[in-house]
């Protein structure tokens, strides 16, 4: 639906939030100022293949990871064949989620 949200803090603690229509803008608000999280897409080479694989947490990991996550996962070696869903990187640095192709490349 998508709705501008503002959140009023006093120190570290939420006061109010408003400009939500629904809970789903309210939970949005409540995580992002406490808890931000991304999901990580990423391209890499593998070996022998002239095409580059596409690759993403399996889920949201926390914001301060993401670059410390790119790094790892653009230092990760890649051999074919790739298949969808397998785990490129395993608890990808101890978040406790797997980097998984998103593309088959044989």
């Amino acid at each position: 639906m998508g709705c501008i949200v503002s959140v009023t803090m006093d120190n570290d603690n939420i006061t109010k939030i408003a400009g939500n229509v629904c809970k789903k803008g309210d939970d949005y608000a409540r995580d992002e100022v406490s808890n931000p999280t991304r999901m990580v897409t990423a391209v890499l080479s593998v070996e022998g293949s002239r095409e580059p694989l596409s690759v993403k947490t399996q889920r949201f990991i926390p914001k301060e990871k993401i670059f410390d996550c790119l790094d790892v996962i653009y230092r990760s070696k890649v051999k074919l064949p790739v298949s969808i869903g397998d785990v490129i990187v395993k608890d990808v640095c101890n978040t406790g989620v797997d980097v998984i192709a998103t593309e088959h490349l044989h």
